[in-house]
Parts: C-alpha cells; sequence; structure tokens
C-alpha cells in the first residue's frame, strides 16, 4: 500500500454516513468559545460533494434571515462530530449550485420517498462493503501463466 493510502487509513475515521446532493443534513460541529468547547448544529442542504478518501468535503447551504449561507465541512475533520440525514432530497445534478440564484419557497426540492430511498440504501450499503473489500491485506500472487514484470531503475 502507498504512503498516502497508509495515511488516510490511520487518520480518517472509519465509518461515515451516506450523505449525498440534495440531503438535508444536521452538521454536529465542535466550536471553541474562549477556553470551552461545544457542539453547534449546522442545518442545511448538501449542494456539492468533493474530494475522495481522508479529503473528502461537502458544502452545506442554508438561509439565514433571508441571506444564504455556505460552508465547507471537511467530513473527516476531528471537528465534525456527527452528520445526520434529515431529508433526502431527489436530485438529478451532482452540483446544485442553482440553488444560490433562489430565495425562499423555491429552494425547496422534491424529497425521496419510498421505493427511491430503498434503492439507494442498498446502494449505499455495497458501495460501502466494496470499499472495505477494496484494501487486500496482501498483494495477490501472479497467475501461473503470467510473467512477472519488473523495471529496473
Amino acid at each position: 500500500m502507498d504512503l498516502i493510502g497508509k495515511l488516510e487509513a490511520e487518520n480518517g475515521k472509519r465509518a461515515l454516513p451516506p450523505v449525498h446532493i440534495g440531503d438535508t443534513v444536521e452538521v454536529h460541529y465542535l466550536i471553541r468559545e474562549g477556553d470551552k468547547e461545544r457542539v453547534q448544529l449546522f442545518i442545511g442542504t448538501i449542494i456539492a460533494d468533493r474530494g475522495r478518501g481522508i479529503r473528502r468535503n461537502i458544502i452545506v447551504r442554508r438561509i439565514v434571515q433571508g441571506e444564504g449561507v455556505e460552508r465547507t465541512f471537511p467530513l473527516h475533520s476531528p471537528r465534525v462530530k456527527d452528520v445526520v440525514v434529515t431529508r433526502r432530497g431527489e436530485v438529478r445534478r451532482a452540483k446544485l449550485y442553482f440553488l444560490r440564484d433562489r430565495v425562499g419557497k423555491q429552494t425547496r426540492l422534491k424529497e425521496l420517498l419510498g421505493e427511491k430511498v430503498r434503492r439507494e440504501r442498498e446502494f449505499d450499503k455495497a458501495m460501502r462493503a466494496a470499499t472495505a473489500a477494496e484494501a487486500p491485506a496482501e498483494p495477490a500472487a501472479p497467475a501461473p501463466n503470467e510473467k512477472k514484470v519488473t523495471a529496473k531503475v
């Protein structure tokens, strides 16, 4: 395994919640006020998802007093205590930047219900299982009819 992969494996969180674009989430974020720390909720809609592995970030948008507020949360950060999905949004885009131009009721997304939610949960479960099985403990031995190629440096 490469060095970056090892660092990601030991420093990243073991399990992340299955979040998707369009979901309404509560991000439990640890903030420091003076010498005290407390958990603050940031409730909004996920409009973008970036990065892979330990570098994965989500951008969450909400409206506060008529003004749009967006925050980027690194999912593997120790400051992000929990991400709770409260509502599943049905979307057809990978990025929801068009919500920046909308106000009021226009910012609402259709909710995923019933069979679609079940299918998404099964897909998430399969993806997590595939990711866990992706990291083999030992390198696979070459098949007897394959030649082993080594490069001299």
